[in-house]
């Protein structure tokens, strides 16, 4: 159930209705009620919904019960700027002025910062970060659930070094575990749950003496710790050549079909939004869903035959759901992240309101009393927010002047000192940049980008080679700033825009969320899962 109330009254923050008596009609008044009563400020919708917001926030009472379930969604990429933009987005797209809006995720009770660090990078990659949130510990850059011991590509590394994740311990206490990605099923975050490895690069093959991570996925689903996987990343299961009837392009070198090997070894098998319908969910054998050959498609771009991130995230809700003595599913939208990588607002603001879509299905589907709902972010990316807008300033747009007697923004596009509109958001880095190289200053930077563009980024290796650059801004116009191919401007020339290394947000709702407080290092987030469904449990016994 989400918390009604606080929607509510961002609403009227919209409207300019006051709605806090309704609200807090049942509330017995506070002692400041009498004397703050006569205030010139008391009957503003403002002060108004503060105090209603008082009386709620004093009527909170943790809840201590037993987490049956354990639901951590991962928006890759949405840090505290990121989600600023996809909360102001989605409130416009509803009709909003967009600051006011409240989404579904911040309505839940308690939050905290997350420090995002790994044990060697001040900027984080996805690999560490989700290592840390299933097993405990921090990481190193590039490597997966590997100890401060193992070494990045160095296979030998993984020797006495794998350490043990949450969905291994949730298995040995009687749950089922789901991991749902649009990214690669493959991919870093995702991998998180089930994969130990010296590098997050080695999906389809791996040297001799380790194993890939699509390999380590389908050992696992034999194994029972992975019960349902749903991503994208096809390829990652399939020899080059391979016959799939079009569906996905083999990635492998080394002849193995594992898809094969694990409808063979009893599971169900999902490559579209038809065959996930018709896919076994009672929970008696695994479901592998891949939807195609690399990441899934941008929400905005998806075609019917492909299911969105809130579809397979009831699906792995409705298989685990068969398991009595509950669950673990982690739900990632990977390509929050890939967009901004790209320099693209529009896609990474679209996928991020998917993301809140699926929160909001996946908390009504769910009990407070019994599931703990952790929704969280890995990193943060280079995104910045430009000028004195006007409220109401479209996110995607050129920032306009302040209304100095209204609310609204006014017509007027602010101008830089070159003379020329600038938008919103901009990136400090990435391909939308307003350097070009000398050869070829009259030219724009090229702004296509490809997934192995998108991860070549991680290494840091994707600058062009001259370091001799010029030009001058490109002027740009409303229209072309709110186009969905649009690149925002950007400072540094990256053909990949970069993480970033400042902090995200942990929202949380349900048993034991109330542990989350104040400013938390990422690897505590496994201790919060930890204590609430298995810690708890035991001592409840």
């Amino acid at each position: 159930m989400r918390h009604l109330l606080t929607l509510t009254l961002t609403a009227s923050l919209l409207t300019g209705t006051a709605l806090a008596q309704d609200a807090g009609s049942n509330a017995a008044a506070s002692p400041a009620d009498a004397s703050t009563a006569t205030l010139p400020q008391a009957n503003s919708v403002w002060y108004t919904d503060a105090q209603v917001r008082i009386q709620e926030m004093l009527a909170r009472q943790p809840n201590t019960n037993r987490a049956k379930n354990v639901i951590l969604f991962v928006s890759d990429g949405n840090g505290v700027g990121t989600n600023f933009a996809v909360r102001v987005f989605d409130g416009q797209s509803k009709g909003m002025l967009g600051e006011e809006n409240v989404l579904p995720y911040e309505a839940f009770p308690n939050t905290a910062l997350v420090k995002t660090y790994n044990i060697n990078a001040q900027t984080p990659d996805s690999a560490p970060t989700a290592g840390a949130m299933n097993t405990g510990i921090k990481q190193r850059f590039n490597t997966i659930n590997l100890s401060e011991d193992g070494r990045h590509d160095q296979c030998a590394s993984e020797e006495g070094n794998k350490l043990t994740t949450f969905a291994e311990m949730a298995t040995e206490a009687g749950k089922s575990v789901g991991v749902v990605s649009t990214a690669r099923i493959t991919h870093a975050t995702p991998a998180g749950v089930y994969a130990k490895t010296a590098s997050r690069d080695w999906e389809a093959s791996a040297p001799e003496g380790c194993t890939d991570i699509a390999t380590q996925l389908v050992e696992q689903m034999k194994a029972g710790v992975v019960d349902i996987a749903l991503g994208g990343g096809g390829g990652m299961f399939f020899s080059e050549g391979a016959d799939t009837e079009g569906a996905y392009a083999g990635k492998r070198e080394d002849g193995k079909n594992l898809v094969e090997e694990a409808t063979s070894a009893g599971a169900s098998y999902a490559y579209n939004a038809e065959t996930l319908k018709a896919a076994d969910m009672s929970g008696d054998k695994p479901v592998l869903g891949l939807f195609g050959s690399s990441h899934m498609s941008y929400e905005v771009d998806r075609p019917d035959s492909e299911p969105s991130l809130t579809d397979i995230s009831l699906a792995a809700l409705d298989y685990l759901k068969n398991n009595d003595q509950g669950f673990y599913l982690e739900i990632e939208s990977g390509r929050v992240d890939h967009a901004n990588h790209d320099g693209n607002a529009y896609r990474t603001l679209t996928d991020g309101q998917e993301f809140a879509r699926a929160v909001a299905a996946v908390d009504a589907a769910t009990d407070d009393e019994d599931t703990l709902i952790i929704v969280t972010a890995d990193h943060e990316h280079a995104i910045s927010f430009n000028g004195y807008c006007g409220r109401g300033n479209p996110i995607l747009g050129l920032c306009h002047d302040v209304d100095p007697n209204g609310i609204k923004h006014s017509d007027t596009p602010l101008l830089a000192d070159d003379g020329k509109p600038y938008t919103v958001i901009g990136y400090l880095n990435g391909p939308g940049s307003v350097l070009t190289p000398m050869e070829t200053a009259e030219t724009v930077p090229p702004t296509d980008q490809t997934a192995d563009a998108v991860e070549a980024s991680v290494t840091g290796d994707a600058a062009p080679e001259t370091e001799n650059f010029s030009g001058s801004r490109p002027d740009v116009t409303e229209e072309e700033a709110t186009d969905m191919d649009y690149i925002q401007q950007a400072l540094i020339p990256l053909s990949s825009e970069t993480h970033s290394g400042e902090d995200v947000m942990v929202f949380a709702k349900g048993p034991w969320a109330h542990l989350f407080d104040g400013v938390i290092e990422q690897n505590y987030i496994f201790h919060v899962m930890n204590h609430a469904a298995l810690e708890a449990a035991d001592a409840a016994q």
